[in-house]
């Protein structure tokens, strides 16, 4: 098969994950996909192709990302692409998340997708190539109430993207951090989003809980364009830095862009004040 690659893929047994998996099979690619859960992984996809290596993965454990990076490479020979997809959220302000909670959330959507990284890089530095997909939100551009852990977490991986496309760049290696927007995953199900073990009655947290869990399985987006477009975008000679998925990102970070630079500008003289005479 033409442009067939060897991909590593997080979060694989449910949600975008999954259909990213089976779309990649079907397409005569070869994937390794990990989950905490390998029966679940097993079941969801099968164990008739030998071009599906399913790992069980906690990706908050570094070792045990290196070894499963290294399964990947000596199973199949090599690795193309790596996509960190895992994450989860908890419903909370950040005055009501307990410190577990709140490392617990940047341990697996921050920490984890770090892990990777470093894992795959040792091998994509060697080959001079390499594809890093990192899934980001557009809740990774702005903030939102009562998801506090979810935005630093995924905020953070759009500036680390950032600054290892500029650390790569000479290594012809090409990470893209993914902004979507709302897509009719299984994402907002109660496997996915957490609520806070001690709510705080002021910040009326259990009312972001409820529209999230209203919303679920009414959201826009279509899962299989978008696991398409993370297909397409491994195979762009020039990837971009970011890329937004949905029309409703897409309008939100426009418009968070609009917002920042106003308030810039009005506290601009502040801004240019305060140098050394």
């Amino acid at each position: 098969m033409e442009n067939q690659k060897i991909w590593f893929v997080t979060g694989a047994s449910k949600g975008m994950g999954l259909l990213l998996t089976k779309l990649l099979l079907d397409k005569g690619h070869k994937v390794a996909a990990t989950s905490r859960s390998l029966d679940s992984l097993k079941k969801n996809v099968g164990t008739q192709n030998h071009h599906f290596l399913p790992i069980e993965l906690d990706i908050t454990n570094s070792d045990d990302v290196k070894q499963a990076i290294n399964v990947t490479i000596s199973y199949f020979g090599g690795l193309d692409v790596a996509v960190n997809n895992a994450g989860f959220s908890y419903i909370g302000s950040l005055e009501e998340l307990t410190d577990a909670e709140f490392r617990g959330a940047l341990d697996v959507n921050l920490f984890g997708t770090v892990n990777v990284i470093r894992a795959s890089m040792t091998h994509f530095r060697k080959q001079r190539s390499g594809r890093i997909i990192n899934i980001s939100s557009a809740a990774g551009y702005l903030g939102g109430p009562n998801i506090g852990s979810y935005v630093a977490s995924k905020f953070a991986v759009v500036g680390l993207t950032e600054a290892l496309a500029m650390e790569s760049a000479h290594l012809n290696i090409k990470p893209t951090v993914v902004l979507p927007g709302s897509f009719r995953t299984n994402f907002l199900g109660d496997d996915s989003l957490n609520y806070a073990k001690d709510p705080i009655d002021e910040y009326q947290s259990s009312n972001t809980y409820k529209s999230y869990a209203e919303r679920a399985g009414k959201q826009p987006g279509d899962p299989i364009k978008l696991t398409a477009a993370l297909v397409e975008l491994a195979d762009m000679k020039k990837p971009p830095v970011h890329l937004i998925l949905g029309p409703d990102s897409f309008k939100m970070i426009m418009d968070k862009r609009e917002r920042d630079l106003k308030e810039f500008e009005s506290f601009k003289e502040i801004s240019l004040s305060t140098n050394l005479q």
